[in-house]
């Protein structure tokens, strides 16, 4: 259990898919306008990792070497029309409100990165777990961007508004150079506290 705690938590912080490995840019800074968006998508990518990681481990003593990447491929596009027909049979709004992106998680960096270095060299519960994690890592920045982003540029969260009438909204949140400011500033706060982090497990270790 404490390596398959580390296999998923890494995901969350030291391997955190945007903010450290700055993948899958595109989403974060087109659908994060608002909590209900950011967190869906959020959740369509960890679906779709954590079950292409599973279906990459579990035929990965099958597929041939040489035509993998076109075998994942498939594989990721297959799990992403599944959850395209849930979204739109059974939220159509959210369905139609993320577009394009969903179908562009076909092509997401992050998903054929975990097939290439972790599904396609481990057993099936371990990729399972490394998916789920780096997936949720995932969500947790979209949400992250999102909650800020609809705050500040719409003084609301989830469509409620909580800064009141009074409130000027900064209209550069809600458009893309304002997200990729705030999501610089993010990726520069999360190297510090990496370093942190870092620095911490070197002292304990020194100590022991």
């Amino acid at each position: 259990m404490k390596e398959l705690w580390k296999i998923f938590s890494k995901g969350l912080v030291l391997e955190n898919p945007i903010f450290v490995l700055a993948l899958s840019l595109c989403p974060a800074l087109a659908v994060t306008t608002s909590v209900i968006n950011a967190l869906t998508m959020g959740l369509s990518v960890t679906f779709v990792m954590s079950m292409n990681n599973l279906v990459v481990s579990i035929t990965r003593k099958w597929v041939n070497a040489k035509v993998r990447v076109p075998i994942y491929i498939t594989s990721i596009a297959t799990i992403v029309t599944v959850v395209e027909l849930l979204l739109k049979a059974f939220l159509p709004l959210l369905y139609k409100d993320l577009g394009i992106y969903l179908q562009l998680i076909v092509v997401f960096a992050i998903i054929l990165a975990r097939a290439e270095v972790f599904a396609s060299k481990n057993s099936p519960v371990p990729s399972f777990v490394d998916g789920f994690g780096m997936g949720m890592g995932f969500t947790l920045s979209m949400v992250i961007v999102g909650t800020i982003r609809e705050l500040i540029g719409n003084g609301s969260i989830l469509g409620i508004n909580v800064l009141g009438q009074a409130y000027q909204p900064a209209l550069i949140m809600i458009l893309p150079p304002g997200a990729f400011i705030f999501i610089g500033y993010l990726v520069a706060s999360f190297k510090i506290l990496n370093e942190h982090l870092e620095k911490r497990q070197k002292a304990r270790g020194e100590t022991v």
